[in-house]
């Protein structure tokens, strides 16, 4: 199957059943939204959720974070991961909000990442759900599915994925394919054993085809025997091992 097919079926499976997919982050602002997605980095967002509504009760605004100490800020969230960086970097961020950007979150993708704890994909994010910018972020999701699927050909990093999808991709669908992927992962195309059974994209999934396939299936069959057999001689030798040493032992005494 051609790239550009592979493509044109992706969009067009989502606009249907997925045409107002969003962040599953919970904000009000984009200052808020900023201060989410910094948090989840390597944390998933149903954490994030849960430790924001007191964070963003404390810290209001800009002004009200720039104030605060990364000690304080820990307090609130403490149960994520990396904490006394993100402290840092939320107090940090937001110092440079107030100082340099007027306390107004910035729409450009190299503005945010001057920012403490802004990378990216981070700014990505905010560009193209904030600003509706042309972008797409790229995290461990993204990167999964674009790869599995097909979207993308040997992109072995962040950037390279972006690129490829920025490139594919119709501009007006780049922000709202951000989450088609992410929510794709997070429920369906999973890391471990991803849910192919019911999977609405396995007829033009590169990743279904590779795998399943009958000469794929018989192959994960030979080195499923294989595997079995390894084992089965492992536990023999161990056994033969012991009875060895219980010989000699008798033997000695």
């Amino acid at each position: 199957m051609l790239k550009k097919e592979r493509y044109r079926y992706f969009v067009e499976y989502f606009s249907k059943h997925q045409p107002d997919a969003v962040t599953e982050l919970h904000y009000s602002s984009p200052f808020e939204l900023l201060i989410a997605v910094i948090l989840s980095a390597q944390c998933t967002d149903k954490r994030i959720n849960q430790v924001t509504p007191a964070l963003f009760e404390r810290f209001p605004t800009p002004q009200s974070l720039a104030t605060a100490t990364p000690e304080e800020v820990f307090t609130y969230i403490r149960s994520v991961s990396y904490p006394n960086n993100k402290a840092k970097h939320l107090v940090g961020m937001a110092q440079m909000l107030v100082n340099i950007f007027g306390g107004e979150v910035p729409s450009d993708i190299n503005e945010l990442q001057k920012m403490p704890g802004v990378g990216r994909k981070t700014a990505n994010v905010i560009a193209s759900v904030v600003f509706n910018a042309p972008a797409i972020a790229v995290d461990t999701h993204v990167f999964r599915v674009a790869n599995r699927i097909g979207l993308t050909n040997n992109a072995r990093s962040p950037l390279a994925v972006e690129k490829q999808l920025v490139e594919n991709l119709p501009q007006e669908t780049l922000a709202i394919a951000h989450h088609w992927l992410i929510l794709h992962g997070r429920y369906i195309c999973v890391a471990r054993n991803p849910k192919c059974d019911i999977c609405p994209l396995t007829w033009f999934c590169r990743y279904y085809e590779r795998t399943h396939t009958e000469a794929a299936l018989l192959k994960a069959e030979a080195e499923k025997i294989k595997k079995t057999q390894a084992a089965k001689r492992r536990k023999m030798l161990t056994s033969i091992s012991k009875e060895l040493k219980k010989r000699s032992v008798d033997k000695n005494s």
